[in-house]
């Protein structure tokens, strides 16, 4: 099992980092290490005195598919779920300025929240899903998935073309503006369309 991440998918969290929009998907992967442990807290890394908080809707690939076309990517999936990106921005900055690769401020242990999961067929519209994160009961990122630059059906076939995907897989579609810095004792809550999917405390 492999995590796929979607960077800059969002307008206003580009504009928010000063990154340049691209022209297709920025892609990054995270280790099956980095997913929190279901009841465990996420731990604040020694290495970072800046991890922030990047809320996701999740897509969990349910079939093996390589060179998918855009029209039969929705055949690949059938249940989507929300999760947290944790990026230590002060790692990631000095890495950018050097060129190097994003990994270790990105996929490092314990840097994705994955909820549970729901069928797609419980919602009327991928294109049209709210989400928001709260951070000890405030809300701190709101975002609509009709926001994105690419839609799920799209950046499946875009990775594909580069990864097999296969069965238990995990896409995390990109986050919207608002992330921002977590601290110890904070109580992090994801909502999917109203929905609490997860609660972690950080440490």
């Amino acid at each position: 099992m492999k995590i796929i991440c979607i960077g800059r998918n969002y307008v206003k969290h580009i504009e928010e980092l000063q990154n340049e929009r691209p022209d297709e998907p920025v892609i990054f992967l995270k280790p099956d290490s980095a997913i929190v442990l279901k009841k465990f807290p996420f731990v604040i890394p020694e290495f970072s005195n800046d991890i922030h908080h990047e809320v996701e809707v999740l897509v969990k690939i349910n079939k093996v598919g390589k060179y998918i076309d855009t029209k039969f990517a929705y055949k690949y999936y059938d249940e989507i779920g929300l999760g947290i990106d944790f990026t230590a921005r002060d790692l990631q900055a000095k890495l950018k300025e050097k060129g190097l690769p994003w990994e270790k401020a990105k996929a490092f242990d314990g840097s994705a929240v994955v909820s549970e999961f729901i069928p797609k067929t419980e919602f009327e519209s991928l294109d049209n899903l709210n989400f928001e994160l709260t951070n000890n009961g405030t809300v701190v990122q709101k975002g609509n998935t009709q926001h994105m630059l690419w839609k799920i059906d799209e950046i499946i076939a875009y990775v594909s073309q580069y990864f097999t995907l296969r069965i238990g897989d995990i896409i995390f579609t990109g986050t919207p503006e608002g992330v921002a810095k977590v601290n110890p004792d904070d109580v992090l809550e994801g909502f999917l369309e109203g929905k609490k999917l997860f609660r972690i405390q950080v440490k």
